[in-house]
């Protein structure tokens, strides 16, 4: 709104205050400008701020605490970050207590706590529950990556997970959340329709979007379809919070099915003619980061995911000049994703 109010035009006027006829010099570096041009540019800046104070009142542009001003007028709250839990097995001298907190970690220094004491059997063994120390998407880990033990446990020789620890998430960002508190006030919720089923489910922490599919089995039954904050399928512990909030919420008498979106994988092949320096390791590098974006930026949003759009992704990847070839799961047609699934990026096979 005031961006055309800048330093260069604030001058002008002021400077055109001055009678033409008295004879000062305004030329700059003149008393006169010199004078008047730090006047000018605190006016200048305080234009900015103006424009940047009216952003932040406003749900499409605004951020930080100040969307969250906005968005608990309506009653939203941005969603916490969420630790990612899994299990661990300890191995040792039988008998020996493992407390509560005890720390073990991945080689990258991700750190989890038991969530409970444990004792060694008589082999030795003993599985723990744990929980990342630090909430967030960082705590999911594959198997076999909490095999640290920073400090030392008397009796423990070592820790290893058999399993992934899942269910972590970042703290709701400032895109999904303005996103979240347009959807909700741009669609009205009412006695149990459609966007009350979304608008429950979203208010969950680590759920990044959710389907709501009607009758599905029958009258009075619901489905409603789950993906994380990364737009992949939702963890279980994601969808068990989601379906005890959602029964805390939905109208009496309505069967409620909550579920996480099946994964579609988009596998991708071409042949590629490359850029000089660049490898094909690079290239494929460099596409699935985009195609990843691709696929998230869909997530929900359509039944299909596009053969042009992937081919025009390839085309604007960095060390790619051309390609021929295109192959999208194996075809050259468009994806169809039902909406009980999400497409995630599958293999990526470039020649």
């Amino acid at each position: 709104m005031y961006e055309d109010q800048t330093f260069d035009a604030i001058m002008a006027r002021l400077l055109a205050a001055i009678p033409p006829d008295s004879g000062l010099d305004t030329r700059e570096g003149s008393f006169i400008y010199d004078s008047l041009a730090p006047a000018a540019l605190e006016l200048a800046q305080a234009y900015i701020e103006m424009d940047n104070a009216l952003n932040l009142g406003f749900a499409q542009t605004s951020s930080g605490r100040y969307l969250d001003y906005r968005a608990g007028e309506f009653g939203l709250t941005r969603k916490a970050a969420v630790s990612a839990t899994g299990q661990v097995a300890v191995t040792g001298t039988p008998g020996t207590p493992v407390a509560a907190g005890a720390i073990f970690a991945t080689g990258a220094g991700v750190q989890f706590q038991t969530t409970g004491q444990v004792i060694l059997d008589q082999t030795g063994r003993a599985a723990a529950d744990v929980q990342a120390v630090v909430p967030g998407a960082s705590g999911n880990v594959a198997a076999g990556m909490i095999n640290q033990i920073p400090v030392g446990i008397p009796g423990v020789n070592s820790v290893a997970n058999a399993g992934a620890a899942t269910g972590g998430a970042d703290q709701e960002s400032d895109t999904d959340l303005s996103g979240r508190f347009l959807q909700h006030a741009q669609h009205p919720i009412s006695s149990g329709n459609i966007w009350d089923y979304v608008y429950w489910a979203k208010q969950v922490a680590g759920v990044g979007d959710a389907n709501c599919i009607p009758l599905w089995n029958g009258n009075g039954t619901v489905k409603v379809v789950l993906i994380d904050s990364d737009k992949q399928p939702a963890s279980p512990e994601i969808v068990a919070d989601a379906s005890a909030y959602i029964d805390s919420e939905a109208p009496i008498g309505a069967t409620v099915a909550v579920v996480s979106a099946t994964g579609l994988a988009v596998n991708v092949a071409a042949a590629v003619t490359r850029a000089p320096g660049y490898t094909i390791a690079q290239v494929q590098t460099n596409f699935l980061a985009k195609l990843t974006a691709y696929l998230q930026s869909m997530a929900f949003q359509t039944n299909a995911i596009s053969y042009a759009q992937i081919g025009a992704l390839l085309l604007n990847t960095q060390g790619v000049l051309d390609y021929s070839g295109l192959l999208v799961n194996g075809g050259t047609a468009n994806i169809a994703v039902a909406n009980d699934r999400v497409a995630t990026p599958g293999t990526v096979t470039f020649s």
